[in-house]
């Protein structure tokens, strides 16, 4: 995700966020239920990575810490307005939380556009990847998991050729990092949605991420990023990559376990190689598809994985 999708509450399958349980989202066209939702959450899936690619472009107009900023604002102005939250009421260690919820959503995004800004997407998103399998495997803690780790390693291998010495080495490091912001993402966006009610604490981070994030774009475009056509870009990316998969993935998971979810967030990687190919022109070959599919067969697994622990679980928890 490359990007921002959705908040995220407790979840036994942490290789992908997923809303808080009481979350609310705007009203949306009965057409986009009539998907179903399955169809919701690919959907989604689809509108992030186009979104990421459409960002690819306009980064020569703003840099890739302008194309950052404009998402991040116009995305926290659109959820402000719909959500509304209300700022008082607040423990200190509520307001501690959505501010490093914020932190680490805004790093998630930086790094992850510096990645793309040097790598191919789909590669980009497949190292990304790889903070919430990490995750997933640490939080399962069962032997099965090391050969999903194993099995995701073997990918990366080949998706370096052995030593990524035909990938930008600074854009595979942003791509890790930002792997590393997304698996922190999860965690603090579960704390996020226990302290604050619907999708209050979603708004309020994304406020603080753009607010953060501001003068790094404006150090970086500097007045590039009031040019009308910029800002149309800027929003755009910001409703494909935020707003509308936050609605459809909401929508989704009112009829969609949380696992299943998880499993389909894992076939990003694939999403984004699609779209880096139809948008962006970057092709892969056939080395670089086996080592993507390697590391979604590794996140499937582990977040089947998961589920499986969890059902062996229930017997003993309802004793």
């Amino acid at each position: 995700m490359s990007t921002v999708n959705s908040p995220s509450a407790a979840n036994s399958t942490p290789s992908a966020p997923t809303p808080s349980p009481g979350a609310s989202v705007p009203r949306t066209p009965g057409r986009f239920t009539s998907l179903g939702p399955v169809g919701l959450v690919l959907a989604g899936g689809i509108s992030v990575q186009f979104g990421g690619a459409l960002a690819v472009t306009l980064m020569p107009r703003a840099g890739a810490l302008g194309v950052v900023t404009l998402r991040l604002l116009a995305a926290a102005v659109v959820l402000l307005l719909v959500c509304r939250p209300r700022l008082r009421g607040h423990s200190r260690a509520d307001w501690g939380t959505v501010i490093v919820f914020g932190i680490t959503m805004g790093a998630m995004n930086g790094l992850f556009y510096e990645a793309v800004d040097r790598i191919p997407l789909g590669t980009a998103v497949t190292l990304e990847v790889l903070g919430p399998l990490a995750l997933s495997v640490l939080a399962s803690r069962r032997a099965l998991n090391a050969l999903w780790a194993c099995l995701a390693l073997a990918g990366v291998f080949l998706l370096g050729g052995g030593g990524f010495g035909d990938l930008d080495p600074i854009g595979v490091a942003f791509a890790l990092g930002a792997g590393a912001m997304w698996a922190a993402y999860i965690v603090f966006s579960a704390r996020t949605g226990r302290r604050f009610p619907q999708a209050d604490g979603l708004a309020l981070a994304m406020a603080v991420a753009a607010l953060l994030f501001l003068p790094l774009g404006i150090a970086e475009a500097g007045t590039r990023l009031l040019d009308p056509t910029t800002i149309a870009l800027g929003s755009s990316v910001a409703l494909l990559s935020s707003v509308l998969p936050y609605t459809l993935e909401l929508l989704a998971l009112r009829r969609l376990p949380a696992s299943t979810f998880a499993i389909l967030m894992s076939l990003e990687p694939a999403i984004a190689a699609t779209a880096g190919f139809l948008i962006l022109g970057q092709s892969l070959s056939l080395t670089e598809a086996a080592a993507i599919a390697l590391v979604i067969a590794a996140s499937i697994g582990a977040v089947r994985t998961q589920i499986g622990r969890g059902k062996a679980a229930l017997p003993a928890e309802g004793q």
